[in-house]
């Protein structure tokens, strides 16, 4: 296997995981297989308790194992399927090393930072190795930023690794910025070399230079970086502000060749040149779409890009299936709470309701339910948006007043949503959900089988503790709410719909993280269908 590893300096947000993600992208339409994994320094075991204020949207995997949002970046960039062993960090190793500590796996030995922790380190890419003989190229993004405390023993861990594995099976990437000073008119590149000569220090020569910039790189600083950071001028490659999307991302890298300048260095410029064609068509149908949609997101981090960054994903693929550009209007759940959806939510083609827990904002989702199914907009709940319409519906359609989830009021006299049972008695925060993919089976003759293409089972992820009471389930029904697929093993519910409206449909699961770029999920998919149906019937796609 060969090796390639980005780091970053400067700042942070500077973009190295997308621009991982596009190395991936150009190294399999090389004809190469990639896997990719995060090393991120943070003494969490996992982002799975974090707030997206901290740390963006928590990224699911199959296997339930709870992620940064750069994974998910890799399974749309790539076609590698991810599992636990591709996200580590500081909170893993430690809670390893000290385990092994008090079982004396260390034979009595002083226990100390080099060489165990570094060593458990280097076991994680060991061990994904070994897992995973198919594979040609392992891509690891170190997070963080070079120079910070927290990742020196990564930086450490990798600078041996590369010693032990063979300096030519091994390419190091360093993205960094490039600044663009206004009153100068000009880029400096001051910081890139302090920040290369940061990551010298810790033992680490880039082979590649990635310069993050908004302009493009000039010759003049592109022979300044090289020489001061002792590289050659064609390593150093600009990575500049796409238009539009940023799956322009993979071409823009293109233009200075890295894929190539990669594969010359782990030996596999044999390869052929990428063949991009598919990339690039999908990349002008999201840049240049014959019709528009308008679709509102109603949420509680609705002001932050990243609380649901696969969502919005999602839905760039399934406008780009049908030719549709996907306009977003974000609208605070709480605004609809205090105005009223009419008057917030406006006319739009479509309302989505994603994931989400705690109280605030609850109400102002119901109401976006019962205004999309009032008004026959089309509508789609996500986890929580599916317990949302699940709750407006028995309040409004059932009769039944007050119905609530015990999340958001314990004394309900209707629970139709509650705390699944085996979650009863957990105290435990970080990974004690229902996580990951599950069987869930299709009805047939409904919404959701059609769209899945008529199979009788599915595999979908999940990341929830409340679920539909089973006590309902007849009571719903009775009122009209088809339950169009449950859970093979547990019977729970995890799809309702209506079937006298457009597109009215939630799903317990998370459908948005098995959205691909040129494999849209069929359930967004069935979404922007019926949006741009509305639009179309109304003269405004």
């Amino acid at each position: 296997m060969k090796y390639i590893f980005v780091t970053g300096g400067v700042v942070s947000s500077l973009g190295k995981g997308l621009a991982a993600a596009s190395i991936g992208t150009l190294l399999e339409a090389r004809g190469l297989k990639t896997l990719m994994q995060k090393f991120d320094p943070y003494l969490n075991v996992d982002p799975g308790t974090m707030s997206p204020y901290q740390h963006g949207e928590v990224y699911v995997l199959d296997d339930g194992a709870e992620t940064d949002l750069d994974l998910g970046h890799y399974e749309r960039f790539t076609s590698g399927v991810m599992s636990q062993m591709n996200n580590l960090t500081s909170g893993q190793v430690f809670d390893t090393v000290i385990k092994k500590e008090r079982r004396g796996d260390y034979l009595g030995k002083t226990v100390q930072f080099i060489p165990h922790v570094t060593d458990e380190i280097k076991e994680r890419m060991n061990k994904v190795t070994r897992d995973n003989p198919q594979v040609d190229v392992l891509i690891t993004e170190i997070g963080g930023t070079v120079g910070d405390m927290e990742g020196l023993l990564f930086i450490e861990a990798l600078r041996q690794f590369a010693l032990e594995v063979g300096k030519d099976n091994v390419c190091f990437i360093h993205v960094t910025l490039l600044p663009y000073i206004k009153a100068a008119g000009e880029a400096k590149t001051k910081p890139t070399q302090q920040s290369v000569a940061k990551l010298r220090e810790l033992g680490i020569q880039p082979d590649i230079i990635i310069c993050r910039t908004e302009t493009d790189l000039d010759e003049d600083s592109r022979k300044k970086i090289a020489m001061f950071c002792n590289v050659e001028k064609k390593n150093v490659v600009a990575f500049r502000d796409v238009a539009h999307t940023i799956y322009e991302c993979p071409l823009d890298l293109r233009r200075d060749k890295i894929d190539r300048l990669v594969v010359d260095k782990i030996g596999l410029g044999h390869t052929p040149s990428p063949n991009l064609e598919k990339w690039e068509a999908f990349v002008q149908r999201v840049i240049h779409p014959k019709h528009k949609v308008t679709i509102a997101v109603a949420g509680k981090y609705i002001e932050l890009q990243d609380a649901y960054k696969s969502i919005y994903e999602s839905l760039i693929h399934a406008g780009a299936h049908h030719d549709t550009k996907v306009q977003i209007v974000r609208v605070e759940a709480e605004a609809i709470e205090d105005h009223g959806a009419r008057a917030v939510i406006g006319d739009v083609d479509g309302i989505l309701v994603p994931g989400g827990f705690g109280d605030r904002g609850i109400e102002g989702k119901i109401l976006a339910a019962k205004y999309a199914r009032e008004n026959k907009i089309p509508y789609f709940g996500i986890c929580l948006g599916m317990q949302i319409a699940t709750i407006e519906y028995a309040r409004n359609m059932c009769g039944l007043k007050g119905a609530n989830s015990t999340e958001f009021d314990k004394a309900t006299p209707h629970p139709v949503i509650c705390l699944q049972e085996e979650q009863k008695g957990v105290d435990d925060m970080g990974a004690t959900m229902r996580l990951g993919s599950c069987e869930s089976i299709l009805f047939a003759g409904t919404k959701a089988a059609d769209l899945y293409g008529n199979v009788d089972r599915i595999h979908e992820r999940h990341r929830h503790r409340y679920e539909v009471n089973s006590d309902y389930q007849d009571k719903l029904q009775e009122c009209g709410l088809v339950i169009s697929s449950v859970s093979a093993k547990e019977g729970l519910v995890e799809i309702v719909e209506l079937a006298d409206h457009p597109f009215y449909l939630g799903a317990q699961f998370h459908p948005e993280f098995l959205s691909k770029p040129n494999h849209p999920h069929p359930l967004f998919s069935g979404f922007v269908a019926a949006a741009l149906a509305k639009a179309i019937a109304e003269g405004d796609a």
